[in-house]
């Protein structure tokens, strides 16, 4: 389930931005996960295989403390999570109880889950930045996930953020928040996004120096002239 080194080097060099545009020009829109807001800014860019987490909303029989020690809980998922994986918890947009605290995210931390992205929230706001697990979320509440939610499973199709996750799409994660890369489209994306971060920090570097818009950005036949000169030169 981990992610080649390379990939993972190569796509760490890529901004999300930058993979949104990539696969967009593929035909995807919707591959940004609405409500991915960095828990603490600066927590750099990370990649990973999505290990996926499915919440329902609560219900009464079954969102109890009594559940965590059920078999189908956050506890046994977590010892289910390989290293490397990036953790998506589809949380149905509830802001009032927080999936994961501080000792959950420790004990991710300790097996070195790469991070953690959820369209819900979490609780024990200082633990969890304590806890050295990184983490993208839609902002901190200080019940208890049983008082919105009812977990009922882990590596199943979900939806985070409004986006279709599928267990081992890939994930990449900065302080834009989380964007998703199909699996089949992955060999694609890691040929053409360097190429598109490149000829991105080339357009800016000619804006610092003056250059106007039309014709930059986008490029016409003649910048992609210069362009492609200023490259062979690199070589």
């Amino acid at each position: 389930m981990t992610l080649e080194p390379h990939v993972v080097e190569t796509l760490k060099s890529v901004s999300t931005a930058t993979l949104t545009t990539v696969l967009l020009k593929k035909g995807l829109r919707n591959i940004w996960m609405r409500g991915t807001k960095p828990l603490r800014p600066g927590q750099g860019r990370i990649v990973g295989k999505a290990f996926t987490l499915r919440f329902i909303p609560a219900r009464e029989d079954l969102a109890t403390p009594a559940s965590w020690a059920s078999p189908i809980s956050t506890r046994a998922a977590i010892e289910a999570m390989p290293e490397g994986c990036i953790a998506v918890a589809d949380a149905v947009g509830v802001s009032d109880a927080g999936i994961f605290g501080d000792i959950l995210c420790a004990r991710m931390a300790k097996r070195k889950v790469a991070g953690l992205v959820t369209d819900g929230v979490m609780r024990d706001g200082e633990g969890v930045l304590a806890s050295g697990m990184k983490v993208w979320c839609n902002g901190i509440a200080a019940p208890p996930s049983v008082a919105g939610l009812t977990f009922v499973g882990w590596q199943e199709p979900i939806n985070c953020g409004g986006v279709a996750v599928l267990p081992d799409d890939v994930v990449v994660v900065d302080d834009d928040g989380a964007v998703l890369i199909p699996a089949a489209l992955l060999e694609e994306v890691l040929a053409e996004a360097p190429e598109q971060e490149r000829i991105e920090g080339w357009i800016m570097s000619e804006v610092d120096r003056g250059v106007p818009l039309p014709g930059l950005y986008p490029m016409n036949a003649e910048t992609k002239a210069r362009y492609e000169a200023w490259k062979e030169k690199q070589k």
